[in-house]
C-alpha cells in the first residue's frame, strides 16, 4: 500500500548535544523532507544513550543526522554509538529504510561491516564538488543528479572501507565513499551533508570554529568558498518520495 505524506511517521536519531544545533539540525531535514516537524519523533542518543533496536520497527522509516560532538571510534567514550549501529543493522534485517547523514554514514558503515578511521590529513570543511560512480547512473535517487553537483561535506574521520553489501555512488578527491546504497535495501548513507545548505553551515562553524578550523583566517577562506548546494539537498525529498512512497 502507497503512504501519502502526511502518514508517514519518521524516526530522527539525533547525535547533537547542544539546544541550538538540535533545534536547527531538525529544521533542516523537515524542510528538504517537505513533511511537516510533527511527523518526527526526535530520539537524542546524549539524552538517551540506551535504547532498543525494535524501537525503529514503530517507523516508516529512521534519518540519522551528524554531529561535532562524538565519534564512532570511541564507543567507550561514546556509549550510544554501539545501540546506534545496533538500531541500524536491525533496520537492514527488516528493511526499514534509512538515510544516514555524516555520523549516521559512519555508523552505518561499523555497523554493517566496514571500516572508519581518523583522517586529519584529509578533513574536508566547506563545499566541494562530488563525483558519482557508474553506478549512480541506475540509482533512484542518483541517476537525475548531475556528475560533479556541490555538496557540504565537515568530518576528520572517513570511510577506510565500505560493507561489503554496499554500492559506492559518490566521492571526492579527498573522500573515497561519500555515498552508498545497500544492495536490495533502501539504506542510502552520505558522508556530505545533505540536510545543510550555506547559509546553515556559516552559522554551524562559526559556532564549532575552535574544533574544525586553524584561525579566523581559516574561517574566512571558507566562508568565501560556499555556493549553494541544490542537488545535494534535494536528495531528501527523493528518498521521501522514490522510496518511502512507492
Amino acid at each position: 500500500m502507497v503512504l501519502a505524506p502526511a502518514k508517514l511517521r519518521i524516526l530522527y536519531l539525533q547525535i547533537r548535544e547542544d539546544d541550538v544545533t538540535r533545534a536547527e539540525e531538525l529544521q533542516e531535514f523537515v524542510f528538504y523532507s517537505g513533511l511537516a516537524e510533527s511527523q518526527f519523533t526526535t530520539l537524542n542518543v546524549f539524552d538517551t544513550p540506551s535504547f532498543g533496536a525494535k524501537r525503529a520497527s514503530e517507523y516508516d522509516a529512521v534519518f540519522v543526522g551528524g554531529s561535532s560532538d562524538a565519534s564512532v571510534l570511541q564507543p567507550i567514550h561514546y556509549p550510544f554509538v554501539e545501540d546506534a549501529k545496533t538500531l541500524l543493522a536491525y533496520c537492514v534485517q527488516e528493511s526499514i529504510p534509512v538515510f544516514a547523514s555524516c555520523f549516521g554514514f559512519q555508523l552505518a558503515v561499523e555497523a554493517l561491516g566496514g571500516q572508519v578511521i581518523e583522517d586529519k590529513a584529509h578533513m574536508e570543511m566547506g563545499v566541494y564538488p562530488m563525483q558519482l560512480s557508474p553506478a549512480a547512473q541506475n540509482d533512484l535517487l542518483f541517476h537525475d543528479v548531475p556528475n560533479g553537483f556541490l555538496a557540504i561535506s565537515g568530518h576528520k574521520e572517513r570511510a577506510l572501507t565500505l560493507p561489503d553489501q554496499a554500492i559506492c555512488l559518490a566521492s571526492t578527491q579527498r573522500c573515497p565513499y561519500h555515498a552508498f546504497k545497500l544492495v536490495d535495501k533502501p539504506f542510502y548513507g552520505f558522508q556530505f551533508h545533505p540536510e545543510l545548505n550555506p547559509k546553515d553551515l556559516a552559522t554551524r562553524i562559526r559556532r564549532y570554529q575552535n574544533r574544525y578550523l586553524d584561525d579566523d583566517d581559516h574561517l574566512q577562506q571558507v566562508l568565501a568558498s560556499l555556493q549553494e548546494t541544490p542537488d545535494a539537498n534535494q536528495l531528501i525529498a527523493k528518498f521521501v518520495d522514490r522510496i518511502l512512497l512507492n
